[in-house]
């Protein structure tokens, strides 16, 4: 991986499966963490679920949640089109750089949700930034994650000038520092 400089922004023109579903989970950490803080400590098991799916979906490329988007109609940018009565896919033939978001999300809430049963509830304060970040991230196209590994060089598959890049060489718009 060639270190680079710039600042990679994912698409935003139009709701795709993939975006949605940080979408959905950032919302599902934003609640979920305030009603571990405050209600029930047992509420951070949606955290670790919400956890447990992202790594599993970068590992086999499987959304629940973004099955049921494509149901209502949504399209992938990181998987082929769903076909009638088919399932959604995201791509697994490379560790490209929204992939490793996936599993280094699902890895980060899945062990500060733990941390937060077993050590300190202050750990929930790392979920609710987690899920602030991946609402962030949904609305504007700006992660700061995704932007630490695109500095140090890991390639991304969606290329905010052509769509998905699943058929294109690796490229990515880049806004001078």
């Amino acid at each position: 991986m060639a270190v680079r400089s710039g600042i990679y922004i994912v698409p935003t023109h139009r709701w795709y499966i993939e975006r949605t579903v940080w979408l959905i989970a950032g919302i599902v950490l934003l609640v979920a963490t305030p009603l571990a803080a405050l209600v029930d400590p047992l509420f951070v098991l949606l955290v670790t679920a919400t956890g447990l799916a992202s790594i599993g979906v970068s590992l086999t490329g499987f959304c629940l949640v973004g099955n049921l988007l494509a149901r209502l109609g949504f399209t992938p940018m990181l998987g082929e089109p769903v076909a009638a009565g088919g399932f959604y896919f995201m791509q697994t033939d490379r560790w490209y750089l929204e992939r490793r978001i996936y599993m280094a999300v699902g890895i980060n809430i899945s062990i500060a949700s733990t941390l937060s049963l077993v050590h300190s509830p202050w750990w929930l304060a790392f979920t609710g930034f987690v899920g602030g970040a991946m609402v962030w991230f949904a609305a504007t196209g700006f992660c700061i994650m995704a932007n630490g590994l695109y500095w140090l060089g890991a390639e991304p598959r969606l290329v905010p000038e052509r769509g998905p890049a699943a058929h294109a060489a690796p490229s990515s718009r880049q806004v001078p520092v």
